[in-house]
């Protein structure tokens, strides 16, 4: 549209339209940058802004400063690397190398829980659950097979233990690979799922 061609009054509909249509050019976004570079532009000025004032305090005051910042970013590193760490381990395999029976599994967990070892007898009596649906028939015997594995296939396999079976792999993540402490109360819910695939 050439300039002779807008007209001198535009109405109130008529220049809004114009400014959508102008503001719409790719060349007023182009060079905006998105939110997480906004972000981190944000973050640098603001070091940027406490070293060149650190300039004005005591060492003592700008040491402290600065060793504040750099706690603060170990801890966040820490909890952000700790939490991709167990969504890692939560993948992790079931068994180790020694192939026992499901009997095998259930007395290494009665003699772990006689011992108050929980974490250890929550792992064995996991085990012992699996097993026992290998032995059944209801999962392929398999070596490398995951908790969410054991999970899902046996809950399609057994859908009436579907529930059952997923919060018994929820207990062994928890307590095996999410570092929470085992509890009587969390075995004896293992224990219960065990005589349900076993009986």
């Amino acid at each position: 549209m050439a300039v002779s061609d807008v007209p001198v009054d535009l109405g109130r509909d008529e220049a809004r339209e114009a400014a959508v249509r102008e503001l719409s050019d790719p060349a007023y976004v182009s060079d905006d940058p998105n939110p997480l570079q906004r972000a981190i532009d944000w973050i640098l000025d603001r070091l940027g802004e406490l070293f060149a004032g650190a300039g004005g305090m005591s060492g003592f005051t700008a040491i402290a400063i600065i060793v504040a910042v750099a706690v603060l970013i170990v801890i966040i590193i820490r909890l952000r690397v700790g939490r991709t760490g167990r969504v890692l381990r939560s993948g992790g395999t079931v068994f180790g190398s020694t192939v026992l029976t499901a009997a095998q599994h259930r007395a290494a967990a009665e003699k772990a829980a006689a011992a108050g070892d929980l974490a250890e007898a929550v792992r064995e009596r996991f085990r012992a659950v699996v097993r026992e649906l290998e032995q059944r028939g209801v999962l392929d015997a398999r070596a490398g097979r995951t908790v969410d594995e054991v999970a899902f296939e046996a809950g399609q396999a057994l859908p009436v233990l579907a529930d059952d079976l997923r919060g018994a792999a929820m207990q062994f993540d928890d307590v095996w690979y999410g570092g929470r402490p085992a509890t009587v109360e969390g075995y004896q819910a293992l224990v219960s799922v065990d005589g349900k695939v076993s009986g």
